[in-house]
């Protein structure tokens, strides 16, 4: 290997902590080849210099949908993937519904490589769909192709492409994903008590957030919880709870780590920053599923995140267009659910980090290296360490922004967070020794696209 990048600065953030450093960097393979003390560059070597700013790992975001092909009115990887490298964010991992066709056979897979391969600005990793029609067979092949991870839901999805799986064909799946060592997402809510929650809404107001709510109890969460967890230690699959909204499902966590169930557990910035009692009638761009919950509620996902229950954070960027927000009428139980903050993910986290005494180690911990676990890509992602993909970003933790959602590299820019004062903002973002983004007097500034195909290994 040979060094032709320094980047070198006060604050780099690696696995053994913070502390003043020089990474170097092999731009032909992509890689740090180590990391020293703070020195001046050798002879002739090109020196980026953080100075005082935050040298952190790229972010690993874990449950983006992007929606290419087939809906890009909602989202493509050109738009999604411009968003990310602005937010720091070098790696995703795409979820596998709401394109067309879905990520659930081989075919659905050539079909998204080839969006993937035309437009991506990051590296994206793929996430296979366990349905009805492939809970038996068909797994195994798109493990080998690649896939990283597969992802099912409990109850409706939302588009008629990708089926949610009953207990049966959940079992089947989670006993063929454990003899392959795949990891299953869980969209954890069990269809009986949505539809009891449902009738409860009948009749009432549909623009109030509390309407929406209600048809959405977290009874439904805690016991498809329950049930995943069940079937986990029957089976031995290794299962991750994606979104999660319920701290009520906390308990059923904890007794699941002290039996060693394969278990990890992501929430997303959203159900750490706002609170039912705070969201307007009306304010659809608040609408995900499951929902965000009480005040009390999200100060309890903190605390699981600081007590290690939760392991990570990641977005569920899920966009959609005005109309299916029903951005006109405001009606909640419309409304498509889905919040997009891709680009906003880390500063989200961040502001409301900061405030409740969590440091930014924590941050890179649970942006960074937890969910680069979870794909199976440490050792490659997700760290500041000889080997590891150059992967880096340099960011101002103290710089005090309002969210402009005009501005913002998303397609579609309905965001909850429009206006709301944020803090932190990312100055240069670097992909495998690369820089695909830069803001230059407040102007950005992006590299032709370098994304790749972050198969499997």
């Amino acid at each position: 290997m040979s060094v032709d990048l320094v980047v070198r600065g006060q604050r780099v953030f690696t696995p053994v902590g913070e502390r003043p450093a020089a990474v170097h960097v092999d731009r032909t393979l992509g890689k740090i080849v180590a990391v020293t003390e703070l020195a001046g560059a050798p002879a002739g070597v090109e020196t980026i210099d953080a100075g005082a700013m935050c040298l952190l790992p790229g972010l690993v975001d874990t449950h983006v949908h992007i929606n290419d092909p087939g809906r890009t009115d909602w989202e493509g990887f050109e738009t999604a993937t411009r968003a990310a490298a602005a937010g720091g964010v070098t790696t995703l991992v795409d979820m596998p519904l709401n394109s067309i066709p879905p990520t659930t056979t081989l075919d659905g897979l050539t079909a998204k490589l080839r969006a993937l391969e035309e437009k991506s600005h990051v590296d994206v990793a793929l996430c296979g769909g366990l349905v009805p029609s492939n809970h038996a067979g068909g797994l195994a092949e798109l493990f080998t192709e690649g896939v990283v991870a597969f992802k099912c839901f409990l109850a409706e999805s939302g588009v008629g492409e990708f089926s949610h799986v009953h207990e049966a064909e959940l079992r089947a799946g989670m006993r063929e994903l454990a003899r392959i060592d795949a990891p299953l997402f869980v969209h954890a809510e069990l269809p009986e008590p949505l539809s009891e929650g449902e009738l409860a809404a009948m009749g009432l107001d549909p623009r109030r957030y509390a309407t929406y709510l209600a048809s959405r109890p977290r009874r439904a969460e805690d016991a498809a919880i329950e049930l995943v967890l069940r079937l986990a230690r029957e089976t031995g699959a290794r299962v991750h709870v994606v979104h999660l909204s319920s701290s009520d499902a906390l308990g059923l966590f904890r007794q699941a780590r002290d039996e060693r169930t394969r278990l990890t557990v992501e929430t997303c910035p959203h159900y750490l920053t706002f609170a039912a009692e705070e969201i307007p009638d009306g304010a659809t761009e608040y609408k995900c599923a499951p929902p965000i919950r009480e005040r009390n509620n999200r100060e309890k996902l903190w605390d699981a995140l600081r007590e290690g229950l939760v392991d990570q954070v990641v977005t569920d960027h899920s966009p959609s267009t005005a109309e299916l927000k029903c951005s006109g009428s405001g009606d909640f139980m419309k409304a498509w659910g889905g919040i997009s903050s891709l680009q906003l993910g880390l500063a989200a986290v961040w502001t409301e980090a900061r405030a409740r005494g969590f440091g930014v180690r924590d941050v890179v911990e649970w942006m960074c290296a937890a969910p680069a676990r979870l794909a199976g890509v440490h050792g490659r992602k997700g760290a500041i360490a000889a080997g590891f993909d150059a992967d880096l970003v340099i960011w101002d933790p103290d710089v005090d922004f309002a969210v402009d959602a005009a501005v913002l590299e998303h397609k579609n820019k309905i965001t909850p967070y429009q206006a709301r004062p944020l803090r932190g903002t990312t100055l240069r973002t670097i992909l495998r020794g690369e820089t695909i983004y830069e803001r230059c007097r407040s102007e950005p500034t992006f590299a032709p696209r370098r994304g790749r195909w972050l198969r499997r290994a």
